[in-house]
């Protein structure tokens, strides 16, 4: 709030200015806007109904003149267009005595609103003028008007629909004869009779082929795991089995085979009695290796490169399970087969029914267009006998519920409304005003320091008295000679801050950007601080302008000697500004070294621990910057919602440029909602006698 306050008060002129000037358009709307009367009347639809009734099929019927087509439409949406139409407005801006008022015809019709009143069958008309009597005669005209372009519409609607609904019936019965034709041969082609038992019996046998299926897989899987049992008993595959009762049913074979079993009987017995270089011996040799070669190939025809039983003709039980395995591989192969072609056939059957819907719609599609075809022809007889017997078929009967009444005061200007604007107006425009110029040179926030990259050196609280007028001595008194633990604690904490930090010659140059944010607080409070913690300190007045150190403290009328410091409490003391003279460019003072050599001076007439001066604002005096190529340590003071950010980073700018140490910031303002720990506040608050320091020149 005291931010807005603040920025309120900054440019309360320009406010003022724009505020006026809004308030003088609205004055003068009010005052030189020409008056306009409004002239009011009303129209209705009665409800007609005729005698006609007919059926029109699937398009619903048509009942005492109206159909079932579109009920959402309103007819009185039709009325108002007419009213509006340019022919009506054009025929009434020529038979206005104001036409020369209007050179386009759009201007013109905004002087007539046409109002549809809702959930009713009536219509409000509104016609404005520059006086009564126009209003009443252009509202009487438009009626007028509008009732002969009625009658004009209903008559020549008349006659085109006599006309054209002869041509219209004959294409209706040529659609229908054609669509009709289309059903039956649809009909006779697709052969569907009824669709419903024929959907229903083809689902049926789907489902008894879907079982069939079903079970021959169930019987095909069985066979399948029986051979794979019987395939791992024997330990061959179906093929590998085929091949060996194959081999073992060859006749050569196994003549070859009981040969070679002769001749290891005699070459085992021949071995037992002769050596093998024995002729006969080497004979059986060759006759055993080359029965057995030919038994390899026989091995090798019958199983390629898979592995054979070669035993299964001397052993009865595995060729029973050869056997079986076979018939089970043989069953398996044959179900699969069978439930393949059922699967075949159901999907057969399963195209015919998805083609039944579309047959089925297709003859939905025909019987539809022919019923559609049917209803148009019924509706265009009927169209045909409405037109014969109601002349307000098309354009309803409209009458003249109110006649047109003048409102006896103007509607416009509008008063109130201006005043709403005028007020709406200066309140936005001021916002809107405050924020460009904010925009442009906002107020100083303690944000914005920290992006500058300047240190705090401590901050100074808001109170009740704190800012008052420079020229009240009693504030500057009670910081001065009166303990204020608030403000005491505040300066306390610059002063220990201060005392922390090596100066150069003990020198310390306290400014600010704009009057206002207390830099002349700030040295008085510092210097008391610091005097407090035993230092000698000498307040120089460097404003060479306004002198407000000088003027703030009440010495005027002591015996002083020209020049001379003054002391105003213990350890402190005042050089005014009586030192420098009053008028002249004191910018070239200050640049040719005078002011340095009056501080070096002081600093020799007495031995001071801090010298601080206090310097007018960077942004109206130059001679700040060239004190500061002097002094070096700037204290730079700011107050939140008072200082100008624009001028603020301006001086730091200045500063920065004359090789100006910026010591730290003072933060001035800051508002707290706390009590002060001591009750000595309360006590100075109370104390309303306020006694003027005796204040005497330091010899």
């Amino acid at each position: 709030m005291k931010r807005i306050t603040s920025i309120i008060t900054r440019h309360w002129k320009i406010l003022l200015a724009f505020n006026l000037f809004v308030i003088s358009v609205g004055i003068f709307k009010i005052k030189f806007s020409d008056k306009v009367w409004s002239a009011n009347a009303q129209l209705i639809m009665p409800e007609t109904k005729g005698t006609l009734n007919a059926n029109l099929g699937t398009l619903g019927s048509l009942n005492s003149g109206e159909t079932n087509f579109s009920a959402g439409v309103n007819p009185l949406i039709a009325q108002q267009s007419i009213l509006t139409s340019n022919l009506i407005m054009q025929k009434l801006l020529y038979a206005d005595v104001e036409h020369e008022d209007f050179p386009r015809l759009k201007y013109y019709k905004n002087l007539f609103e046409v109002e549809i009143a809702e959930d009713s069958t009536t219509i409000n008309l509104t016609v404005y003028g520059s006086s009564p009597d126009l209003a009443l005669e252009r509202a009487e005209k438009w009626i007028e008007t509008y009732q002969d372009r009625l009658n004009q519409l209903r008559k020549e609607d008349s006659e085109t629909r006599i006309a054209f609904s002869q041509t219209e019936l004959e294409q209706a019965k040529e659609k229908l004869d054609q669509v009709q034709a289309e059903l039956a041969q649809f009909e006779q082609s697709s052969g569907l009779v009824d669709s419903e038992e024929q959907t229903k019996g083809t689902i049926q046998l789907i489902n008894r082929l879907s079982a069939a299926k079903y079970e021959a897989q169930v019987k095909a899987q069985a066979n399948e795991i029986k051979a794979i049992a019987l395939s791992e008993r024997l330990g061959l595959t179906p093929s590998q089995a085929i091949s060996s009762v194959s081999l073992s049913e060859n006749q050569e074979y196994q003549s070859l085979k009981a040969k070679l079993t002769e001749v290891d009987i005699e070459l085992s017995r021949l071995t037992a009695t002769r050596t093998e270089a024995d002729p006969q011996v080497q004979d059986l040799r060759s006759q055993q290796r080359d029965l057995q070669n030919r038994l390899q190939r026989y091995v090798r025809q019958a199983a390629g490169t898979a592995t054979i039983d070669t035993t299964i003709a001397n052993n009865a039980g595995r060729t029973d399970l050869i056997q079986e395995l076979v018939l089970a591989e043989t069953e398996a192969q044959a179900q699969t087969e069978e439930a393949e072609k059922l699967d075949n056939k159901i999907r057969q059957l399963q195209v015919e029914l998805e083609k039944m819907p579309i047959s089925k719609t297709s003859l939905q599609k025909l019987q539809k267009e022919k019923d559609v075809a049917e209803g148009v022809y019924q509706g265009l007889i009927a169209k045909l006998q409405r037109v014969k017997i109601d002349a307000f078929n098309a354009y309803a009967h409209i009458q003249v519920l109110e006649p047109p009444l003048v409102d006896p005061y103007p509607v416009e200007p509008d008063i109130m409304l201006i005043q709403v604007n005028v007020f709406l107006a200066a309140l936005v425009g001021s916002v809107a005003l405050l924020i460009f110029r904010e925009k442009r040179d906002p107020l100083l926030n303690v944000q914005d320091l920290q992006s500058y990259g300047v240190s705090v050196i401590g901050y100074i609280h808001d109170f009740a008295y704190f800012g008052r007028s420079l020229k009240n001595n009693q504030f500057w008194f009670n910081l001065i000679s009166q303990s204020n633990p608030r403000i005491e604690l505040d300066f306390q904490r610059i002063a220990s801050a201060i005392s922390l930090q090596p100066l150069e010659n003990r020198r310390l140059l306290v400014t600010s950007a704009i009057p206002g944010e207390g830099k002349t607080t700030v040295t008085l409070g510092l210097s008391k601080a610091l005097a407090d913690l035993g230092f000698r300190v000498l307040m120089v007045d460097g404003d060479f302008h306004k002198a407000e150190l000088t003027n703030s403290l009440p010495y005027v009328g002591l015996d002083t000697e020209p020049g001379k410091p003054i002391q105003v409490t213990n350890n402190l003391y005042l050089q005014t500004k009586d030192t420098w003279p009053q008028q002249g460019n004191h910018a070239a003072l200050v640049k040719q070294g005078k002011f340095e050599q009056h501080l070096e001076i002081l600093e020799l007439d007495d031995d001071y621990d801090y010298i601080i001066i206090d310097s007018a604002p960077v942004s109206l005096a130059s001679e700040t910057a060239l004190m500061a190529t002097t002094i070096s340590n700037v204290l730079y003071v700011v107050r939140p919602n008072t200082s100008e950010r624009n001028s603020v980073y301006n001086s730091f700018d200045q500063l920065n440029q004359h090789n100006a140490k910026i010591l730290g910031l003072v933060v001035n303002g800051v508002e707290t909602h706390s009590r002060p720990y001591s009750s000595a506040y309360l006590e100075v608050a109370k104390d309303t006698k306020v006694q003027t320091p005796s204040l005497k020149p330091r010899n």
